[in-house]
């Protein structure tokens, strides 16, 4: 089967949890032949399996002049009045659509009927950044029906979003939607929603081609809980959130299937209108091996330390966890906390990791056993990959207890790794970390302290239930969260989906059935004739 594989930023050009997952994918079924379409693609790709291939990259995010390897169609000549008249009536349905409270099938219209344009005449991108295109956007703004929001939005407001939606449509004008493209693909798989499943949408649009959507997370609700545009008017927002919500609308209809991650995206993509029964959740899979040791010695480990791994960030709450450790202290004199950060390459993000050490500084004054001895802070700050912290295995083995105090997550992969080593783990409720831990760990309500200490002191004080519940964790995790499990789901949704897709015959192809299967069988099948009067075959 040959699947055409859409990322975005990730596999094969970058490194992050995406990009392993699609290796993980690409290398396990090995049996399928993998085209790999990279959105957002950067650099040279590192070696292949014999599998796959990258059959077209493009960076969407530069201009369109200069995409490289799957360059956006140019316009032939300028658009004539014929073009120009069917590109503001497609444009218009787009943003009306965007606009009006019930205008999923509008904007549906119009998606699809710049798409043709691009694919016909091209030069859509500068259609988009045209006077034109602000003209209709301004009159499905101030169109009766339109959404309070969007009716408020000014020509700053229709400048700027004309110019993200430019930039979210740039997919439309790659050149991969050809026969020897996605139109060869027997699946077209999306590695995630939003404009990552924008060119599957249209392999289905122009070729029929099956669409798989697997999302780990919700691109919505990452919309919406991006800090990015935070100094935007609120008419500019909502006209985002239209966009972002309309896309999602329209991938989750058209899709085959759905393959969540988790039970937490699930409930956002069911909120956005998908079918319960086109979803079937699909926990990621992640390496165990690496895990094995610590995992299968359950006595490592300091019985006084907790530990928490992560990036740092205001989302994980580290001034609540550092509240709460305050009162473990004070109750359990030896206890001691390492705060491990993934490293962050991302400007100011180092900002909040100075606060939190200023105030462990603050809460925790350097002691010392003696009057002779140096004093210590019983809270450090260490790096993942550092030389107090140089793997995530040392890093979980060096304490009996894994706490998470997050305010908002998805998919917390650190609490699956604390389960593959064995730990018992106090977390906060929210995101998918019930559906993770089951009742292998203890949650407490998010932004409440005195809980999570209280849940800390409870395991720190009972090591047989500790140890109990670590166990527990750990074949947990085995079942559920394991590469194999993973290859295995998606090996059998990928011949499913083929078996209810329409077959396409390609040229070259054949016509199936054309000669018996005995033909292909050495020897001969003919009935021999027999001599008259003797009963005996003809030599």
């Amino acid at each position: 089967m040959r699947i055409g594989l859409l990322t975005e930023g990730g596999h094969p050009y970058a490194t992050g949890e995406t990009g392993r997952w699609c290796e993980r994918l690409v290398r396990g079924l090995g049996q399928h032949q993998f085209d790999l379409y990279a959105l957002g693609a950067t650099g040279t790709p590192p070696p292949l399996p014999p599998n796959a291939r990258v059959a077209r990259a493009a960076d969407p995010g530069t201009a369109p002049a200069s995409c490289g390897p799957g360059r956006p169609r140019t316009a032939r000549r300028a658009y004539g009045r014929h073009e120009r008249r069917r590109f503001t009536e497609a444009y218009h349905r787009l943003a009306t659509g965007l606009c009006a409270e019930d205008g999923t099938d509008s904007f549906a219209e119009g998606l699809y009927a710049l798409a043709e344009l691009a694919r016909e005449r091209g030069g859509l991108a500068g259609a988009l950044r045209s006077d034109d295109a602000v003209r209709a956007l301004e009159a499905a703004c101030r169109a009766p029906g339109a959404r309070r929001g969007a009716a408020a939005a000014g020509l700053p407001d229709h400048l700027a979003f004309a110019e993200h939606l430019e930039r979210a449509l740039r997919p439309l004008s790659l050149d991969w939607y050809e026969e020897d493209a996605l139109g060869a693909a027997d699946l077209c798989h999306a590695a995630a929603g939003g404009t990552t499943a924008l060119p599957g949408l249209l392999a289905k649009r122009f070729f029929g081609t099956p669409l798989l959507v697997t999302e780990y997370g919700a691109p919505l609700r990452a919309h919406y809980l991006s800090t990015a545009g935070a100094d935007r008017s609120a008419p500019l927002r909502a006209l985002l959130a239209g966009l972002h919500g309309r896309l999602a609308d329209e991938i989750y209809r058209q899709a085959s299937l759905l393959t969540p991650g988790n039970a937490h995206t699930r409930r956002w993509q069911e909120k956005c209108g998908a079918d319960r029964a086109r979803i079937r959740t699909v926990h990621p899979g992640m390496a165990a091996e690496r895990f094995a040791e610590v995992g299968e010695d359950e006595e490592s480990g300091d019985p006084a330390t907790l530990v928490w791994v992560g990036r740092v960030e205001p989302a994980k709450d580290l001034v609540g966890l550092l509240h709460a450790f305050a009162e473990i202290r004070a109750r359990q004199s030896d206890a001691r906390l390492r705060i491990v950060a993934v490293p962050v390459r991302e400007p100011g993000a180092g900002a909040y990791l100075t606060s939190c050490k200023g105030l462990a500084a603050q809460l925790f004054p350097d002691e010392a056993t003696g009057a002779h001895a140096v004093g210590e802070n019983p809270v450090t700050f260490e790096e993942l990959g550092g030389p107090e912290a140089p793997t995530l295995e040392d890093t979980y083995a060096s304490g009996a207890l894994v706490v998470m105090s997050s305010l908002v997550e998805g998919f917390p992969a650190s609490l699956v790794e604390a389960m593959f080593c064995a730990r018992a783990t106090v977390s906060t409720d929210v995101g998918a970390v019930v559906e993770i831990i089951g009742g292998t760990g203890l949650v407490v309500p998010p932004r409440n302290p005195r809980a999570l200490a209280d849940a800390c002191l409870a395991l720190l004080r009972d090591p047989e239930r500790r140890h109990r519940l670590g166990a527990a964790a750990r074949a947990r995790a085995l079942e559920l969260f394991t590469v194999e499990q993973n290859l295995a789901a998606f090996r059998g949704i990928y011949l499913e989906l083929l078996s209810h897709a329409p077959v396409r015959h390609r040229p070259g192809d054949g016509v199936p059935f054309a000669h018996p299967a005995e033909a292909h069988v050495p020897g001969s099948w003919a009935p021999k004739a027999v001599t008259a009067g003797t009963g005996a075959p003809d030599a």
